[in-house]
């Protein structure tokens, strides 16, 4: 008995230390009107005006011809993580999930490039394999 509640003791004190740190989340980041700086190497897209009421938003870049890991990464940059997640999609028609964006071209995007993106867009890009050509 005096195992299990020694193993209880130290399971408890290692939640009460994980749940104190927090995994380094101090809470809910800030949204600000200025885009991050990009990280070295990337282009930075000046944002677009901001929209009546502070609203923000940024001119979509043209991300036709990029690594799909590089155009996320464009958009992460260009909106400092306001829009953080992207969609793609096999525009072969095989319906192959992109595990390893690195591995997959960008031939297509539903928003336009020089059209507004806000944090309520939803990016889509049509991509093939890197080694493929565009349909």
């Amino acid at each position: 008995m005096r195992i299990i509640a020694t193993i209880v003791s130290v399971g408890a004190c290692a939640i009460a230390v994980l749940a104190s740190a927090g995994c380094g989340n101090t809470g809910p980041a800030e949204l600000t009107t200025e885009p991050a700086a990009p990280p070295a190497g990337v282009q930075n897209d000046e944002p677009a005006p901001t929209a009546a009421g502070g609203a923000q938003q940024w001119a979509m870049p043209d991300l036709v011809g990029s690594v799909l890991q590089d155009a996320q990464d464009r958009i992460q940059a260009l909106t400092g993580d306001a829009v953080y997640l992207t969609g793609s999609h096999d525009l072969r028609g095989e319906n192959r999930n992109q595990v390893l964006d690195a591995n997959w071209t960008v031939c297509t995007q539903n928003v336009p490039p020089g059209a507004a993106v806000t944090p309520a867009s939803r990016i889509d890009f049509g991509v093939v394999k890197i080694d493929e050509a565009c349909p």
